[in-house]
């Protein structure tokens, strides 16, 4: 692959990260209510769900994403059920202090597998991948520089993205001061991830 075709694809992805989705959604929700860490850490595991998809995509291995079909209802009902729970507790959480950054009420690799389930859990991203690859790329031609160099490409253009839509969310709550306005925190993120987390479940 050349450097153009690369940089084709870069836009391509980036163009398609900016529109928010119930991951973006997912990741300012916590970015919002427990900082740009454990945002971040969501955006990681979300990133390793792209990869999947990409190795499955790249070589052909779109079958086996029918034959997981069953995996992928699970995955997508757990992160749901996940996302609900979070945004309840938050919803229901009393202000009692501004600093919320490093709140307990999830650890670092519970939000990283919460990323890794939204997208795992989506099994169109394959076919956004599968429908993608052709414009940019000859997959009989592919070989291992290429496939690290396209996770590459996908990670900055989706991770770039992500990070800049947390690190909103973060400064956003930044503003806030107030117990009364860390409720106010806790109910809006409590609601965008209960959303998030009906979206999912329902999204066909």
């Amino acid at each position: 692959m050349s450097s153009g075709n690369y940089l084709a694809l870069f836009g391509a992805m980036l163009l398609l990260a900016i529109v928010p989705g119930p991951a973006v959604f997912a990741v300012i929700a916590r970015s919002f209510s427990s900082g740009f860490s454990r945002g971040l850490l969501m955006i990681i595991g979300i990133t390793l769900g792209d990869f999947v998809f990409i190795l499955l995509a790249l070589f052909g291995l779109s079958a086996i994403a029918e034959v997981m079909g069953t995996a992928f209802f699970i995955l997508k009902y757990v992160s749901a059920a996940y996302l609900l729970w979070l945004g309840i507790n938050l919803i229901r959480s009393k202000a009692s202090s501004l600093e919320l950054d490093a709140s307990d009420e999830s650890s670092f690799l519970s939000n990283l597998m919460t990323g890794l389930l939204i997208n795992l859990g989506n099994p169109k991203a394959i076919l956004f991948y599968i429908a993608l690859f052709p414009a940019f790329i000859n997959v009989n031609q592919v070989v291992a520089i290429d496939v690290l160099i396209i996770m590459g490409v996908a990670a900055l253009a989706f991770g770039s993205v992500n990070v800049f839509y947390a690190l909103l969310a973060v400064r956003a709550k930044k503003m806030f001061k107030s117990p009364n306005a860390t409720s106010v925190i806790n109910k809006t993120a409590g609601t965008m991830m209960v959303s998030t987390g009906a979206l999912i479940a329902i999204k066909a």
